[in-house]
């Protein structure tokens, strides 16, 4: 695959200055900050907010699923780097409609620590905040170290699954259910083609 990079220290900005250029109707960011998207309207009061995020680098996952039925907001890192606990905030503040948020998120140490410290921030400011952790990836771990395996292509169906149902407006624990039932029924096989 090529790419075509003017700066590499300017990458992931760029590409996101392009996908809100593409879908100017649809994606919105918060506080000047590019890498804290979101859906762009109002939102529905009592709706559950459902946010990810995670490196760059795999595209189109993560803000790739930032729609209606799906996500409603997403942290974006740097290539292979978590965002920051502080990005996260900013995203659920912003999604938040008074029925919590539910953070869905893969198996990787760097995204666990700064979505728990988000958690827990978004606690201090009155928002429930509901986390699952995706890995279904059977070629990272064998079946009894199925916690240790990562979060790849499978996220996409708890993305769609549980936005899908926030939609029909659930409650937190109705949503966050479907969410931890599709997590526990999806398994994926990681490859690669050439080196």
């Amino acid at each position: 695959m090529k790419k075509l990079i003017n700066r590499p220290e300017k990458m992931v900005d760029e590409m996101l200055e392009g996908i809100y250029l593409a879908h100017p109707n649809e994606l919105t960011y918060v506080n000047d900050d590019l890498r804290c998207l979101v859906r762009a309207g109002a939102g529905t009061p009592g709706k559950v907010g459902i946010a990810t995020g995670g490196g760059s680098g795999h595209l189109p996952l993560f803000l790739g699923y930032v729609g209606e039925g799906m996500l409603d907001g997403c942290s974006v890192g740097g290539v292979f780097q978590s965002p920051g606990s502080g990005q996260m905030l900013e995203v659920t503040k912003a999604i938040d409609k008074g029925a919590g948020v539910l953070y869905i998120f893969g198996n990787y140490g760097g995204d666990i620590m700064n979505f728990d410290m988000a958690a827990e921030m978004a606690g201090l400011e009155d928002i429930r905040v509901e986390q699952v952790i995706a890995g279904e990836d059977v070629a990272s771990a064998p079946k009894d170290k199925a916690n240790k395996r990562r979060g790849v292509a499978g996220i996409f169906f708890v993305y769609k699954i549980a936005g899908a149902y926030a939609a029909e407006m659930a409650p937190m624990a109705e949503v966050k259910r479907v969410a931890e039932k599709t997590c526990a029924n999806v398994r994926t096989m990681g490859m690669a083609l050439s080196a």
